[in-house]
């Protein structure tokens, strides 16, 4: 059975069904078990293809598309599914189009789902620390503004993602993010110990940017996929682990 996170303020809206899934529910094996989404991943793709159809099968979709993340700011407008094999490189997607639901591949880094169900837009983003200080979600609400939505209506939720007790990183992480504005300093904690590195909050970090674009109905899951190994994928767990590759979960969101 497929066990998607929900956001409590996308639940509440009219004509929108979204899910951050799990690894719950599908049929992958070994590594990939079970519900494994990512198409550049080196799991059997009959597996992939059979997961995925249980995703919108669960959205009541009836297509669903996802793009090849790079880290970057390019959101796409999306009104079809794309033919198979085809995989444009974009980090978000936004789309008016009712039953194709759009969707962003994680493991640990944000996923962010959103929606203007009065417009009737929708948009989805996959958020990384490069593609958050670069200005992805900023790039998506753009996106979603030009088919109709406007920032004031739209709700925005930030899932599943790896937290900041977990999420260690280098001092020179630190400075990059305070160069750029010193109140980022608030999204970091030293690790435990004398001279502990710095902890990154990146799910904090990619709500502040949500609502200092304007977005006032922000939420943000409180689950980490560090430490919550059989429920997510981790791509640091896998590293930890030693494995050859890791699996991805899938965040969509559609309107019905």
């Amino acid at each position: 059975m497929l066990k998607p996170v929900l956001a409590e303020n996308l639940v509440s809206l009219d004509g929108v069904a979204h899910g951050f899934f799990t690894r719950q529910g599908g049929v992958s094996e070994g590594i990939y078990t079970t519900l494994n989404c990512g198409l550049g991943s080196s799991d059997n793709p009959d597996a992939v293809r059979e997961n995925r159809k249980r995703v919108l099968a669960h959205l009541g979709a009836k297509g669903i598309v996802s793009a090849h993340q790079v880290h970057g700011t390019t959101a796409l407008h999306v009104d079809s599914v794309w033919p198979e094999g085809v995989r444009p490189k974009a980090d978000a997607m936004v789309t008016a189009t009712r039953g194709l639901a759009v969707g962003v591949l994680t493991a640990d880094c944000a996923p962010v789902l959103m929606a203007d169900a009065g417009a009737g837009v929708v948009g989805a983003a996959h958020a990384g620390w490069r593609g958050a200080i670069a200005g992805i979600l900023e790039a998506t609400i753009d996106a979603m503004e030009q088919l109709g939505a406007s920032r004031a209506r739209i709700a925005a939720a930030v899932g599943p993602c790896i937290r900041q007790r977990a999420y260690e990183v280098g001092p020179e992480f630190e400075a990059q993010f305070v160069k750029l504005d010193p109140a980022n300093a608030r999204f970091f904690t030293p690790g435990p110990g004398p001279g502990g590195r710095p902890h990154f909050d990146l799910s904090g970090y990619a709500l502040s940017r949500l609502e200092a674009a304007g977005i006032a109905c922000v939420v943000q899951s409180s689950a980490c996929t560090y430490e919550n190994p059989g429920d997510f994928f981790s791509y640091r767990g896998s590293q930890t682990r030693r494995e050859p590759d890791y699996g991805r979960q899938i965040s969509a969101i559609v309107l019905t």
